[in-house]
C-alpha cells in the first residue's frame, strides 16, 4: 500500500460528498471530518463543513439544537453515523448489548440518531473495525433504524458503508448491503469471515482504488491542517 489504511478511507469517502452543499461531522469523528474537508478542498471551498467541537471549522453556536434544526429544514445533505453494532439492514445499536434494559454493556447513548437517519439524504455509516461482534445478523437494539414501512414518510436514510476491510451500496428498497469493493490486503473471504450478516456480492469483487499522488498530497497539506487542532493525536499519528 502506498498510503496508510487511513488515508485510504478518507479518500473513499470524500468521493460520496462530491455532490453536497452543507456536510456535518459528529464528534471523535477523524477520518469522516478528514473526508468532508477533502471534499471541501475538491470543490473550491463550494461545500459547508461543520466539524462539531471544533469552532474554527464549526458555524453552529448551540450544537445539537442547530443540527436538529437545520435538519429539519432539508438544509443538512450529509452526516455519519457508527455504532457498536450494524446489522444486514443498515439498523444501528448505539446503547448496548444484551436485552434491553439489563444490557451487559452499556454505550454512548442514541443521542439524535434516529432524527437524523431519517431527515439526512446521505447518511454514510462508518466504523473502521470489521468483525462479527460489529457486523451482526441483527442489533440487539435499534438505535436508528436502516429502514422503514412504505408508509412511513423519510428522505433521508444509509448510502453506504465503508469500513476499514471494504466498501459497501445500500439498497433501501431491498433492505440489504452490496459489496462494493475489498480494500488492498484483504480477500472476498476474508469479508465474508468477518461479517455476521448476509450481503449481495460478485464474485470478481475489485480492490478499493487507492488514492492517487495529488490525493495524497491533498490529504497530507491542507486536510492534515485542518483538522489538526481538533484531533492532534490523530494527525500527528497518521500525518507526522
Amino acid at each position: 500500500m502506498n498510503c496508510k489504511p487511513e488515508e485510504l478511507l478518507i479518500s473513499l469517502i470524500a468521493p460520496h460528498l462530491a455532490a453536497c452543499r452543507h456536510i456535518c461531522v459528529g464528534v471523535s469523528s477523524p477520518i469522516p471530518g478528514a473526508a468532508a474537508q477533502l471534499a471541501r478542498c475538491r470543490s473550491d471551498n463550494r461545500i459547508i463543513v461543520n466539524l462539531l467541537g471544533d469552532f474554527r471549522h464549526n458555524s453552529f453556536t448551540s450544537g445539537g439544537q442547530e443540527i436538529f434544526d437545520m435538519a429539519g429544514q432539508g438544509r443538512i445533505d450529509a452526516f455519519f453515523l457508527g455504532g457498536g453494532q450494524i446489522d444486514g439492514q443498515a439498523n444501528i445499536n448505539l446503547v448496548g448489548t444484551g436485552s434491553y434494559p439489563e444490557t451487559d454493556v452499556r454505550w454512548s447513548g442514541s443521542f439524535g440518531s434516529a432524527y437524523l437517519y431519517y431527515l439526512v439524504p446521505n447518511v454514510i455509516l462508518f466504523r473502521e473495525e470489521h468483525s462479527p461482534r460489529v457486523l451482526v445478523p441483527k442489533v440487539d437494539f435499534i438505535s436508528a433504524p436502516g429502514i422503514s414501512p412504505p408508509e412511513h414518510h423519510r428522505v433521508g436514510g444509509p448510502k453506504c458503508l465503508i469500513t476499514g476491510k471494504a466498501e459497501f451500496s445500500f439498497d433501501p428498497s431491498a433492505g440489504r448491503f452490496t459489496l462494493v469493493s475489498v480494500h488492498p490486503g484483504y480477500t472476498l473471504q476474508d469479508i465474508l469471515d468477518s461479517t455476521g450478516f448476509d450481503f449481495d456480492y460478485v464474485e470478481d469483487v475489485p480492490t478499493s482504488v487507492e488514492p492517487d499522488d495529488q490525493t495524497l498530497s491533498l490529504i497530507r497539506g491542507p486536510v492534515a491542517e485542518q483538522i489538526r487542532g481538533l484531533y492532534p493525536v490523530f494527525a500527528d499519528k497518521v500525518f507526522g
